[in-house]
């Protein structure tokens, strides 16, 4: 049976380990340049450290943005070239009551195929999310932005939990579609709806924020449009800010907080005096007729800010990667217990 689904599956996973080893080629290559970049203008930097910082990021920032993407179809093209024709081509062309009839039973018959073609399509992830998170190592440390939802889902090893639940969803959705196409289409849709929903719905709630308020003489400020905007970042510009709401709709400021690298997940903008109500417009500071310094000095206004830590990084790796991989076995086992009851 493992010989059989390896035939079945040997051209898909060639043309994937080729794939592999060409962009490693590659990421190595560019990688190895980056470094060296960083090393000699950022790590050892004496003088404006700041423009040496933009100058590595907007060098880069387009080639990673690309990376970055290409990690994260990689497991939604798993699920739908690999998962979703796993079990769908064999129930649309009845090649399946033919393996039914020899000794091998549905049980068995599905659990191969799940576990091989599923174990290369997790390890193919997972070393190209190895490969990109060593690539990407020295502009991550510039940018201080491990929890935006596109980097966060880009490194380490929660890709590794997606390409898992990809391919099984795909499966199941092959299962019970039992067309190829539609199945494929079907898995793409379901697959694109978690990763939007879990980034913004569930990822912020894994742990229960922690809560401050920060003055607003204790901020860095910079007006929307600016070098933030511009593919120039400045220093901490990441998941560590704000926006204060002004009296118009282009009458705000970009705010950053607490220390670089943490990631505040609290509704931004909301500036509070005393009494904790909100304030807007000029008495809010946010109004560009006026200097924001000064009144950001002579203000007892504060911002009540709900954030996560940045040494919650890895917890949380951990935590959305354990999900996925419980989902993928809570997809598997389905897709086993509904093999068995339905008729041939």
């Amino acid at each position: 049976m493992i010989w059989l689904t390896w035939r079945q599956y040997r051209v898909q996973t060639l043309v994937a380990l080729a794939a592999l080893a060409a962009l490693a080629i590659f990421l190595v290559v560019t990688g190895l340049q980056m470094r060296d970049l960083y090393d000699s203008t950022v790590a050892h930097c004496r003088g404006d450290c700041e423009t040496a910082r933009n100058a590595l990021v907007v060098e880069y920032q387009t080639l990673t943005y690309y990376v970055t993407s290409l990690l994260l179809a990689a497991p939604g093209i798993t699920g739908v070239f690999w998962g979703a024709p796993l079990i769908a081509r064999e129930l649309e062309t009845g090649t399946h009551r033919l393996v039914w009839n020899q000794s091998i039973t549905r049980g068995r018959w599905i659990l191969v195929k799940l576990g091989a073609v599923g174990l290369i399509a997790v390890a193919v992830t997972g070393v190209l999310s190895l490969l990109v998170t060593w690539w990407a190592d020295p502009i991550d440390r510039v940018n201080l932005d491990r929890f935006t939802p596109l980097m966060f889902s880009g490194r380490a090893i929660v890709p590794l939990g997606y390409a898992a639940f990809a391919f099984t969803l795909g499966a199941c959705a092959g299962l019970l579609i039992r067309r190829t196409v539609p199945a494929m289409a079907a898995t793409l849709v379901a697959f694109v709806a978690v990763q939007i929903l879990v980034p913004f719905a569930i990822r912020p709630h894994f742990v229960t924020p922690e809560h401050t308020e920060v003055t607003l003489s204790s901020l860095v400020v910079a007006p929307v449009g600016g070098g933030a905007e511009s593919g120039a970042p400045k220093d901490g510009w990441n998941g560590n800010h704000v926006q204060l709401k002004g009296s118009g709709d282009d009458s705000y400021l970009r705010v950053g907080v607490l220390k670089p690298g943490v990631w505040v997940v609290s509704d931004p903008g909301a500036v509070l005096d005393a009494s904790d109500r909100e304030v807007r417009g000029a008495p809010g500071c946010a109004d560009r007729s006026t200097d924001p310094f000064e009144c950001f000095a002579t203000s007892n206004l504060h911002l009540a800010v709900d954030y996560q830590p940045a040494d919650r990084y890895w917890p949380f790796q951990w935590v959305e990667t354990g999900i996925f991989l419980a989902l993928s076995g809570l997809l598997a086992g389905f897709c086993s217990w509904w093999l068995r009851r339905r008729t041939a």
